[in-house]
């Protein structure tokens, strides 16, 4: 089975070479393509990503040509893989590749998602903001309890989809909601979702461009969207 990594890149120039070497590094058994986007970076970010290509025989550049943001970049590259199976990872260093080994399993078993989890046990958080670690884990297993969801974990980008659940889910998310819409809509579609520990790390370099507040009602309209859906479900 091979695998789409799909890495959203925004002013990454300190993080986007040692990424691809780790995951060179860390994953020489799997087969896998790496497809690097370009998110609008104003640094050399592109002309790295240019070199790594020309080394890597399985390196691709792509560009968000949508204004730039984090769910758009995730959208340029879920359009331009050529295989059945992706997974975003972030280029700031923060997700941990050994899990990929595991979620390809869970593909491998016939799960259509399968979700890095921080929040059960054989996952972690180290590091970050404790505001926002409370913040995604109140969300991720309130939705667990509430909705009955298969992961605790529904904020967390680190996700491995089958093509199918990207090509059925009509997605609307402007920038890091991505990442829970589309497992939200994938659950209620009747896809199966299945979680596998994962440790998450805070980047040392770069800066991150996930603000937490700003991004709150994006978040809040999901969390009530998929609520209501399974309260009228119950009707």
């Amino acid at each position: 089975m091979k695998i789409s990594i799909i890495v959203p890149a925004h002013n990454e120039e300190d993080n986007i070479v040692n990424l691809v070497r780790r995951v060179e590094d860390e994953l020489p058994d799997l087969d896998y393509e790496l497809v690097i986007v370009d998110d609008h970076s104003t640094d050399n970010t592109r002309k790295l990503i240019e070199e790594l290509s020309s080394k890597y025989g399985n390196i691709r550049l792509v560009e968000n040509k949508l204004s730039g943001s984090f769910a758009n970049a995730i959208r340029a590259g879920f359009n331009n893989i050529n295989t059945e199976v992706a997974i975003p990872v972030m280029a700031d260093l923060c997700d941990d590749l050994g899990t990929i080994r595991q979620m390809a399993k869970k593909i491998a078993e016939g799960y259509d998602i399968v979700c890095g989890c921080r929040y059960t046990k054989g996952g972690s958080r180290i590091g970050g903001s404790c505001l926002k670690a409370f913040f995604s884990s109140f969300v991720g297993c309130s939705l667990y309890f509430l909705l009955g969801l298969p992961t605790h974990d529904i904020a967390n980008a680190f996700k491995m989809y089958r093509k199918k659940v990207l090509d059925s889910v009509d997605i609307k998310a402007k920038s890091f909601e991505i990442s829970m819409e589309i497992p939200l809509k994938a659950y209620y579609l009747g896809f199966k979702i299945t979680e596998v520990p994962t440790v998450w790390r805070e980047r040392t370099k770069g800066k991150s461009s996930f603000k937490m507040f700003k991004l709150f009602p994006n978040y809040f309209g999901l969390y009530a969207w998929a609520i209501f859906k399974r309260l009228t479900k119950w009707r």
